[in-house]
């Protein structure tokens, strides 16, 4: 499963990009807990673009999405900005700053890419979780139904 959407660089594109995710994760079958972290991710990281960077050359951002088995990577194109995302822990206190630590907290790594035209913040997420030391699929079991009557 994947998918690619180009939105305007407007706030009304994280509510629009949640929903689409949460329903495509679901659709494959992915629990609704991972599909809730996911939402968040890509969140901060539309609402980081759209704070602190300039549109692609179109005008947009670019919305990615992608499940490959067990991981899910997540990953939001933007025309750069003049600073460079990164790792930091911002106070409590404090009125923002905090996006990027609920990303690194929520995923299992995050990271930044640059091309010709701009920059892609991404972050990976895995659909399962350990549990006492064993992995535990976070992915809903296949039910396959046979029809007997034939």
């Amino acid at each position: 499963m994947s998918s690619v959407v180009f939105l305007p660089h407007a706030p009304s594109s994280v509510s629009d990009v949640r929903k689409r995710l949460c329903a495509d994760l679901r659709a494959s079958g992915v629990y609704e807990e991972v599909a809730d972290d996911a939402a968040v991710i890509i969140s901060e990281l539309i609402s980081n673009a759209l704070r602190h960077a300039r549109p692609l050359p179109s005008g947009e951002i670019r919305v990615s999405w992608t499940r490959e088995g067990d991981l899910i990577q997540l990953a939001v194109s933007d025309g750069g900005s003049m600073t460079e995302p990164r790792r930091t822990r911002a106070a409590l206190s404090s009125l923002g700053g905090r996006g990027l630590s609920i990303v690194e907290t929520l995923s299992d790594g995050w990271g930044v890419s640059h091309e010709d035209d701009g920059t892609t913040v991404w972050a990976n997420l895995r659909a399962t979780q350990q549990a006492n030391g064993h992995t535990v699929p976070m992915v809903k079991p296949m039910r396959i139904a046979f029809d007997h009557s034939a």
